[in-house]
């Protein structure tokens, strides 16, 4: 099922590569972790911590009045989150940074001068390429290890508002909340869901085959 999934989202992003919008996005992840041991009990007290995210790829209209984009390209998250138990005298911390292929769509809501806001969804796959977890002093390199989570697909949904600063290109603002559902649990039967939201800034720039309006 992932690979086939997997396989999905990359025929899409190639679909997209004569897309008629270049688009990039960087801001702030609040993640928060949802964590069970193999032991079935929970950490009740798990903090979030606000990271970067970074995202990059090509946009699409499908009609000629330009209200429903699609969109695919490639994200770079990081997630956080720090906690204790003082049962066992336990400090926790994980770090964790995913590389992603994400596709999705962006639906005009509706337009005030030349604001235009817009509904968003997307789902992407994501794997681990850095992380850590600290357990008081010692800390562990979760890349490679079988107990933990190393690939995750990820559902978000958001608004976003679009402004142009030029004929070829506009500003873009927005926010979404994602949550992982998919987890790669290996051989343990640990298991960790992710709960972000993301707040970002970015640009839209047309490429020189498109003729959209701003």
């Amino acid at each position: 099922m992932k690979k086939s999934l997997l396989f999905l989202i990359l025929v899409c992003f190639g679909l997209h590569c004569n897309s008629q919008q270049l688009y990039m996005e960087y801001g702030s992840t609040i993640s928060s972790f949802d964590y069970e041991n193999s032991r079935g009990q929970r950490l009740n007290n798990l903090l979030s911590q606000s990271k970067s995210y970074f995202g990059m790829g090509y946009r699409h209209t499908l009609n000629k009045a330009e209200t429903i984009f699609l969109r695919g390209g490639l994200t770079y998250n990081n997630y956080g989150a720090i906690g204790s138990e003082s049962s066992v005298d336990n400090y926790f911390e994980w770090d964790v940074s995913y590389l992603g292929i994400k596709g999705g769509t962006d639906i005009k809501v509706f337009q005030y001068n030349d604001f235009r806001f817009f509904a968003n969804g997307s789902v992407g796959y994501e794997f681990l390429v850095r992380g850590t977890q600290t357990i008081n002093n010692d800390v562990f390199n979760l890349v490679g290890e079988p107990e933990f989570n190393n690939n995750i697909l990820f559902l978000r949904a958001g608004i976003s508002m679009q402004y142009p600063i030029s004929s070829g290109t506009a500003i873009v603002a927005g926010y979404n909340y994602g949550s992982s559902i998919l987890i790669n649990s290996g051989i343990s039967a640990e298991k960790l869901k992710l709960n972000a939201h993301q707040f970002g800034i970015g640009f839209i720039i047309n490429l020189p085959t498109c003729y959209c309006d701003f």
